[in-house]
């Protein structure tokens, strides 16, 4: 019986076996060895601000960049409107207005989640309005 047909398979499956560790080293290493810099890292007043928006489900009511619920306007660049500054969006929140329900949030919870909204706004803007569905499922901004 000839060897040389069983050693071949193996000696394929070994180099590419190694190509894929050697691969695999060098993709989780570049951060490690990188020049570029690092993606901003959330503060814990932004992270704490997250909290307080799923503890009370805001997520149902309003949207972040036109995904989340109907009932309520998305608050992706609430604190970028001219007319909407920090003491406009906490008296909304504490008092409430039409279906939105008032909410007693402490001055830390109001804190957090005004800080966790501004990061939101910070992020990118969103306009809804301005994309128009594709036939293949993806979205393309409308020109005006």
């Amino acid at each position: 019986m000839n060897l040389n047909i069983f050693q071949q398979p193996r000696k394929v499956f070994i180099i590419l076996f190694s190509c894929f560790l050697l691969y695999s080293f060098w993709v989780y290493s570049i951060p490690l060895f990188s020049t570029y810099p690092t993606p901003i890292q959330k503060t814990k007043l932004v992270s704490d601000g997250r909290l307080v928006w799923q503890k009370y489900n805001c997520h149902t009511c309003h949207q972040f960049y036109g995904l989340g619920g109907y009932l309520g306007p998305d608050l992706t660049n609430v604190y970028s409107r001219s007319n909407k500054n920090e003491a406009y969006i906490k008296a909304m929140i504490q008092s409430g207005v039409r279906q939105m329900p008032a909410f007693e949030l402490s001055d830390e919870e109001m804190t957090t989640l005004l800080a966790f909204l501004k990061d939101v706004d910070a992020s990118g803007s969103a306009d809804v309005k301005a994309y128009q569905p594709e036939i293949l499922g993806t979205f393309s901004l409308e020109k005006k």
